[in-house]
């Protein structure tokens, strides 16, 4: 249950910072219009504040949560940008959410 606590506290955390960065690609990249930057600014907070609700250190909570990253960021890849993923892309976010379990869930203390 722990795992699944976490797991989705940092999905909703990419989601924020995907979204915060994607907008402005859109406007800079695309030529959609400018009013986009501020549901961006606003997703961006969001996502510094998401990052604050989790309890371990800071820099501890940063490296697991590029695990859920790179998952949620070839999610996007698929569902947003219409892009298949490949063995490899599968593997690797595997790998990925492996390397974040570890982390987000050692034992306290050590």
């Amino acid at each position: 249950m722990e795992l699944l606590k976490v797991a989705a506290l940092f999905a909703a955390t990419a989601v924020a910072e995907i979204v915060g960065c994607y907008l402005p690609w859109l406007v800079l990249k695309q030529g959609k219009s400018a009013w986009l930057l501020v549901p961006a600014a606003v997703s961006l907070a969001l996502f510094a504040w998401l990052l604050t609700l989790h309890p371990s250190a800071a820099g501890r909570t940063y490296a697991a949560y590029g695990g859920m990253y790179i998952t949620v960021a070839l999610a996007w890849l698929y569902w947003v940008d219409g892009i298949a993923l490949t063995r490899w892309d599968l593997a690797g976010a595997s790998i990925a959410l492996i390397g974040m379990a570890v982390i987000a869930l050692q034992p306290h203390g050590h």
